[in-house]
């Protein structure tokens, strides 16, 4: 029988679904990278989260692999390049979780706006600042969405309601808010021009890596917040604090980091994060956007779902 090593905390209905397609499944969502690599010979399907590399070397160990699954939408850890060669499905669940991210963005947003994480700290140690932790409202602003895919057309569908100003931009597409009333489609450069708030729903890849760096940020025309839930490396962060520093950006909200695993900081690294905790401006989050109770049945629904699909073609 055919057999898949699913390697982080899936919703259960992945796994009864695979096993009623006749497939054993092995679970281990503690498994580490090098354990995988030393375990997945005899696999035919395996079901990853971030932090297992698909890479030549991973293909290479794995003879019998027929697909992979991501529980997500982030595929720079995957070489799909190499998986093409090897005849390897490659298969990911954006869908799962783009309602998720889209909330979270606005939440993270609303809760900058207001002063929330700050106000709700000092009423908890009995410090009354009205004045000081007066907010500001986002009708009428104008918003930038840089990349629309699913977790930036959800973001816009969850403003859309806000009497904001939406202006998308994704640079390999085109009348892709056709059907969307509420949206702008737009260039770079009129997003640059005219927002007073800009979100990243940028997949990582070689152009997008510090796509927002010192250049990025002086040529924005306004003091403007910055959200990104979608690949830290998106952004720089010693440019960031540059921003902050000079008021070029007025907020951040930020969902993912250059570095995410914090035991493995540098001094260097360690130092630029601490001044980045220290500003009240900014709001952050441990890459939990697209993490909720219903996303994860979603995403094992959607993996399950592209899986019969494929093999049954």
């Amino acid at each position: 029988m055919k057999k898949v090593l699913i390697t982080d905390g899936v919703h259960p209905l992945l796994q009864e679904g695979l096993e009623a397609m006749g497939f054993i499944c092995d679970y281990h969502p503690k498994i580490s990278l090098a354990e995988v690599r030393k375990k997945i010979a005899p696999y035919n399907g395996i079901i990853i989260n971030s932090k297992i590399l698909m890479d030549r070397e991973m293909f290479d160990k794995a003879p019998l692999l027929e697909f992979v699954a991501r529980l997500g939408s982030g595929m720079e850890i995957v070489d799909q390049m190499y998986a093409a060669e090897k005849g390897v499905a490659v298969h990911s669940a954006p869908e799962g979780n783009c309602n998720a991210v889209g909330e979270h963005a606005l939440g993270m947003l609303l809760a900058h706006a207001n002063n929330l994480v700050r106000s709700d700290n000092e009423v908890k140690q009995k410090i009354w600042r009205r004045e000081a932790n007066r907010g500001f409202e986002i009708i009428n602003k104008t918003v930038g969405i840089i990349g629309f895919g699913h977790t930036g057309s959800s973001f816009a569908k969850k403003l859309s309601g806000m009497d904001v100003k939406i202006l998308a931009y994704d640079k390999y597409k085109t009348n892709y808010a056709a059907h969307l009333t509420y949206v702008e489609e737009t260039g770079l450069e009129n997003i640059i021009q005219n927002a007073d708030i800009i979100s990243l729903h940028l997949p990582l890849t070689s152009e997008t890596r510090h796509f927002v760096d010192m250049a990025f940020i002086n040529r924005v025309a306004r003091p403007f917040v910055l959200i990104n839930t979608s690949r830290g490396n998106c952004v720089a962060t010693e440019d960031l604090l540059t921003g902050l520093a000079t008021g070029k950006i007025t907020g951040a909200c930020l969902d993912v980091f250059e570095n995410e695993k914090t035991a493995t900081f540098t001094e260097e690294e360690d130092k630029r994060y601490q001044k980045l905790y220290t500003y009240p401006q900014v709001i952050l989050s441990p890459h939990v956007a697209g993490w909720t109770v219903e996303s994860k049945q979603k995403l094992a629904a959607t993996l399950l779902r592209k899986i019969k699909a494929a093999l049954k073609d």
